[in-house]
């Protein structure tokens, strides 16, 4: 059997995972206990090569009923309050700390990345390419210190708003059916926070910015134009995916869409179900593939941070997804774009 094709994931919410876990966080990771989607094992069984690990402080508040709520027909589930700044900062730190922890005790398995030669370096030699990313900038204070810190940490990603609001900007609620359009963009400081991103090679994540801060951020950046892990509005309705608009700023800024295997974000019919289709995530890299082009797609899978399709699984069924993309017609070369390559060209753009 020839080895799985490697894949450079956008989005994955497994230090957070870890992070709530009693124990031996580290060990569980690098040896494998079942949960979730994400370990070393899985990750080397289904070709995940490396990918922006995100840090994401949830809310005290999340609501009752979320899930549930996204499993009917339309949905529109209240905003959690902002969030704490110390909270933020102390709960940031940690999964950091659990990142650079993972590294340590990996034995070289495991390397956390800050430039793009690293993240070669990394997958050429059988290496896990970790990248340092911040999900909603709670932890950024107005003067910036712990951007700074957290940049010569290794923070080279970062998303100024999960879909809560704060200092810096407003989020889209998950709501269905709806448009990106529902609500306030960037405050000052967000637009100085992209400024000062810019100017440390810190990609802006557009994912989770309403409409409006997506502009915001495509008037101030020099930087292309990024969305994480975003799907196609048009293929399915919901305010977290991407508009036609959208997806032609992205392309003319050169920047990328990462397909983002959340089911409730795939489906027409927007709902959280695990039995879902692989021809959804298709249709989704067909529409991205037309108004992007080949070089403006790769993955962001959400991987434990979504429901995903129960044909994928885990991190080591990501070979099945890319079965269905090679049944559909997308050769090697296209497949090699797609898995890891756009990443790569864009993350290199950004950070050079």
């Amino acid at each position: 059997m020839s080895a799985p094709l490697p894949v450079f994931d956008g989005h994955n919410d497994v230090l957070l995972r870890l992070h709530m876990l009693q124990g031996e966080p580290e060990r569980a990771f690098l040896e494998g206990r079942g949960s979730g989607h994400l370990d070393l094992p899985r990750m080397r069984k289904g070709g995940f090569a490396g990918g922006l690990f995100a840090i994401f402080v949830p809310s005290l508040e999340e609501g009752p009923g979320a899930d549930a709520l996204m499993e009917g027909a339309t949905y529109d589930i209240p905003l959690p309050p902002e969030l704490e700044p110390t909270r933020a900062q102390r709960a940031t730190v940690h999964m950091a700390s659990l990142l650079f922890r993972i590294e340590r005790a990996s034995a070289g398995r495991v390397k956390v990345c800050r430039s793009a030669a690293d993240i070669r370096a990394a997958m050429e030699a059988g290496v896990v390419a970790t990248v340092l990313h911040v999900e909603g900038a709670e932890a950024i204070d107005p003067e910036f210190h712990m951007l700074d810190l957290l940049h010569a940490a290794g923070l080279r990603s970062l998303g100024p708003v999960w879909s809560r609001p704060n200092l810096f900007g407003d989020g889209v609620p998950f709501r269905f059916p709806s448009g990106p359009d529902v609500g306030g963009g960037l405050t000052e400081l967000g637009r100085e926070l992209v400024r000062r991103c810019n100017r440390l090679k810190i990609l802006v994540d557009l994912s989770h910015l309403t409409e409006q801060g997506f502009w915001d951020v495509a008037r101030v950046t020099d930087a292309p134009l990024v969305a994480s892990h975003s799907n196609a509005h048009a293929v399915c309705a919901h305010s977290r995916n991407l508009t036609d608009r959208q997806l032609a700023a992205i392309r003319e800024s050169g920047g990328l869409a990462g397909v983002n295997l959340a089911t409730g974000f795939l489906r027409p019919d927007g709902r959280r179900d695990p039995n879902t289709p692989l021809d959804d995530v298709v249709a989704h890299v067909d529409h991205l593939v037309e108004h992007l082009g080949i070089d403006g797609v790769g993955i962001g899978s959400d991987f434990d941070g979504a429901t995903v399709p129960a044909a994928i699984g885990d991190a080591a069924g990501l070979p099945n997804l890319i079965d269905a993309l090679r049944r559909r017609g997308y050769d090697d070369a296209s497949l090699r774009k797609i898995a890891h390559e756009n990443w790569l060209r864009v993350l290199e753009r950004t950070w050079a």
